[in-house]
């Protein structure tokens, strides 16, 4: 598969790359970037943390400001950021432009109805294609760790809770907890799913953390001064689930901090430890 590169950019001693390729899972082209700590460049195989972001985001955001790049050069950690959806022409969008389906709101699932089915298949994307991708094109080995914010907390949750064995370390910032129960996540997966409600409990992290078969420690922060805590997140319910299945759950509830990057690059250091402690273990 080829891939284009869009941008290179020094960084803590390594490089910050962003790179375009035509994704088969999302028939679409998809452009993705990826920090290379200065070890990269020394013949090492390094361990690699997929970070998924939230509604509305990019590639860019966590990249630019969540700050992660200090610390990912210190622990030799690669970080993998793909964008939030697919995109570009003949890729369905909602035609009223809300920010909240479509364009920038793929919540890392496979679409099954349409418009959406046919490109909307993040899932795949994150989980296979992109994994294999940077698995031959970087060096790369295959202790992975996942981890994301808001919509792209939900991402990495139920991505690791569906997959055991794949990868070795979870976290999320202010996840959405339980989208089959939450406005974006009932209008999200109405527009994908169906209406059929059975069909999203595949898909929300609060469910699936009953029957998980592996107990991977997740971390979870969340600000109490964010506004989507109470209606969107629900944090409480999948502490709760995690703790009816003696799900090893640590979430930390952070007083005065909301949903925006400030509240990421506050405590992304935590989470890189957390993730190269099990990655380098």
């Amino acid at each position: 598969m080829t891939l284009e590169i869009v941008s290179s950019t020094k960084s803590h001693g390594g490089w910050h790359k962003r790179y375009r390729h035509r994704s088969t899972a999302l028939d679409c082209d998809m452009v993705f970037a990826v920090y290379l700590p200065p070890q990269a460049e020394q013949d090492a195989t390094l361990p690699v943390l997929y970070w998924l972001s939230g509604l509305t985001c990019t590639d860019e955001n966590f990249m630019q400001k969540a700050g992660a790049h200090r610390l990912a050069a210190e622990l030799g950690l690669i970080i993998v950021a793909p964008d939030t959806s697919p995109r570009g022409e003949g890729v369905a969008d909602d035609p009223e432009g809300a920010y909240d389906l479509g364009f920038g709101a793929g919540f890392y699932l496979n679409a099954t109805r349409q418009p959406w089915a046919r490109h909307y298949r993040m899932y795949d994307y994150v989980v296979d294609e992109l994994p294999a991708l940077i698995e031959a094109n970087f060096p790369v080995s295959d202790r992975r760790g996942i981890s994301g914010h808001s919509m792209g907390g939900h991402g990495a949750l139920i991505c690791a809770l569906k997959n055991p064995g794949r990868y070795h370390s979870v976290s999320a910032f202010a996840p959405i907890a339980n989208p089959m129960n939450c406005p974006w996540g009932e209008k999200a997966f109405a527009a994908y799913l169906g209406e059929d409600r059975s069909r999203w409990r595949e898909w929300d992290a609060s469910v699936l953390i009953a029957d998980a078969a592996e107990k991977l420690p997740i971390l979870i922060d969340q600000g109490d001064r964010d506004d989507f805590r109470v209606a969107q997140l629900k944090p409480e319910t999948l502490q709760a689930a995690a703790s009816a299945a003696s799900h090893p759950l640590q979430l930390r509830l952070q007083a005065g901090y909301d949903h925006s990057y400030y509240f990421i690059a506050s405590f992304i250091d935590d989470h890189l430890r957390h993730h190269a402690k099990a990655l380098n273990g």
